[in-house]
């Protein structure tokens, strides 16, 4: 069995994320991780909270708090939010823990030793009644192109318009609303990108299996030509900036690294947390001369952060000169819309995750997330459609099987399952279409060809619904008791198989379904096995409370006069 490092894109700190950022990269990648663990591969899913940058800053002083204490209570909130989706993550650290800062300063030293980094002389707005330099955030004022009052120095949220602090007209400082502002120089570290250019393309080109969406923008922007990078920030709050000797470094007093130099780095950071944690060896995931060389590196992001892990993190990587591990394989995600605009964290439009599960247990959202989620092309979430694929899917296709075939075992055969007769054609059959459709969902899943492969496993169970139809165990007990006997030991057979194939995707409801009939079997099926062994003759089985209730009108109206949307 292989080695296999995943690392899904970090959830940055500033208050607890929406279903679009959990569908695009976290929940994937947790899915993945549970299928590739179930196959028995040494698997290590890593993730952390991005702590750096403007945006804490802005929203510590918001909370009233200081922003070490913001980050501590976020990372908190955010890693209890994981672990009520079942996101499996080995670890979920932050980035502003020191292995992360150690890191970012090593890194930071060596580009400088390849001559990668450079000292350049920057124009930026200053306030004078803050005393500070302000990051493009930390300047607001009116959009020259739309007149929105309350443009970011970066961008306008009402054009979408991409701003230099000093395009705004009527500049004011976010900190203080002080409008007693300059233009001073200051000084700031560039990592030059330009440098790297051939070498960041010959490293894509020897990338195999990426997806067509994530391999387009890496060419797009190398293509456009590569800028040259400032990899530093005029903040309190970040990565200190040191000379080569690890100690000050003169005219760069107070000064950080950018958050999207030291955000990357992190996920090497939390795999020296984990080791931390467990005696396990970070340095074996990570660098090729010390055993790396066997481990598969997958990726799991939303579109928008494929240029940073695609261009700006393999510079830092490749620029080290170092044998550093670099990704295998990135599985990039579009967006979940929220009925045809975009989900935002900074506007709370949508649903949150917390708020997700006063609704409805994890698995409901994790399975229409995966099914129905932003994989190809965006997707548009609608409470219609997460109702009728929820009752469909899981309540219909999946809970009445279970609840059909157990409860019929309890009643007919006091709960014990039956022995006697032998398998016939329509049991052979159904072996071969069963084999068939674990084969497909297993290539899909390999694949990460999530809605596929979530449609293969509602394959599996729409086969089994088939099956008891057309076998009717009621009707044959009615003549020949020993039939009805192989049916249900089919039928319970097939519980315990749906356990398993529902188990990535499924991780609170599939250990119930198995426990209905005694099977505690969660591990991926493989290639030629037996699937209808797990139930035998005189084995105990007990229904399960209602598996997934459906969704009522009156829910759906509910919900969309609190969260907006059609209803």
């Amino acid at each position: 069995m292989s080695r296999i490092l995943i690392t899904s894109a970090l959830p940055y700190i500033n208050g607890i994320k929406h279903l679009g950022n959990l569908a695009g990269s976290m929940l994937p990648a947790d899915v993945w991780a549970r299928f590739k663990r179930a196959q028995g591969h040494d698997v290590l899913y890593v993730c952390a909270t991005d702590e750096h940058g403007t945006p804490a800053e802005l929203a510590a002083a918001a909370a009233g708090q200081d922003v070490q204490t913001y980050c501590d209570e976020q990372h908190e909130v955010q890693k209890r939010a994981g672990e009520a989706f079942g996101l499996s993550f080995d670890v979920f650290g932050r980035s502003s823990r020191a292995p992360n800062r150690r890191l970012t300063q090593y890194f930071a030293a060596k580009l400088e030793e390849n001559g990668l980094i450079e000292e350049r002389v920057d124009r930026m707005v200053y306030s004078i009644d803050d005393a500070r330099f302000l990051p493009d955030r930390y300047v607001e004022g009116t959009c020259p192109h739309c007149g929105h009052v309350g443009a970011r120095g970066d961008q306008c949220d009402n054009c979408g318009r991409l701003l230099d602090p000093t395009d705004l007209i009527d500049p004011y400082s976010a900190i203080s609303g002080s409008r007693n502002l300059e233009v001073r120089d200051t000084r700031h570290l560039y990592l030059l990108q330009t440098k790297l250019e051939q070498p960041i393309r010959d490293w894509i080109d020897s990338r195999q299996g990426w997806q067509p969406l994530a391999k387009s923008i890496a060419l797009k922007h190398l293509d456009e030509g590569l800028i040259d990078r400032g990899v530093t920030r005029d903040l309190k709050w970040g990565v200190p900036v040191v000379g080569p000797d690890g100690g000050p470094r003169p005219g760069m007093e107070g000064k950080v690294f950018y958050v999207w130099f030291d955000a990357p780095i992190e996920y090497i950071g939390a795999t020296e947390e984990w080791a931390e944690a467990t005696g396990g060896d970070w340095r074996s995931w990570w660098r090729l001369d010390e055993g790396a060389d066997d481990v598969r590196y997958v990726q799991f992001m939303g579109k928008d952060n494929v240029a940073f892990h695609t261009v700006s993190f393999p510079a830092t990587i490749i620029g080290s000169g170092e044998p550093w591990k670099t990704v295998d394989q990135l599985k990039a995600f579009n967006w979940l819309n929220w009925y045809g605009d975009k989900f935002s964290t900074s506007q709370k439009r949508g649903v949150f995750m917390d708020q997700a599960l006063e609704l409805l247990p994890a698995d409901y959202w994790r399975w229409f997330l995966t099914a129905y989620g932003p994989e190809h092309s965006d997707a548009a979430f609608t409470w219609e459609q997460f109702q009728s694929a929820t009752n469909k899917d899981l309540a219909d296709v999946l809970g009445n099987f279970v609840n059909r075939i157990v409860k019929f075992t309890e009643s007919k055969f006091d709960g014990v399952v039956p022995d006697g007769g032998e398998p016939g054609l329509l049991e052979e059959k159904l072996a071969a279409d069963m084999a068939a459709a674990v084969a497909e969902a297993t290539d899909l899943f390999e694949a990460m060809e999530f809605r596929k492969a979530a449609a293969a496993v509602r394959a599996a169970w729409v086969l089994g619904n088939e099956y008891l139809q057309e076998a009717a165990p009621w009707t044959a007990l009615k003549t020949d008791r020993d039939r009805a006997a192989v049916v249900v030991r089919t039928g319970l057979s097939l519980v315990a198989l749906f356990a398993r194939l529902s188990a990535p995707i499924l991780p609170f409801t599939a250990p119930k379904i198995g426990e209905t009939v005694g099977a505690t079997d969660l591990s991926w099926p493989g290639a030629g096995e037996d699937l209808f062994a797990a139930v035998q003759a005189g084995d105990t089985v007990a229904a399960p409370a209602v598996l997934f209730a459906k969704i009522e009108d009156a829910q759906v109206a509910e919900w969309s006069e609190r969260f907006g949307g059609a209803g």
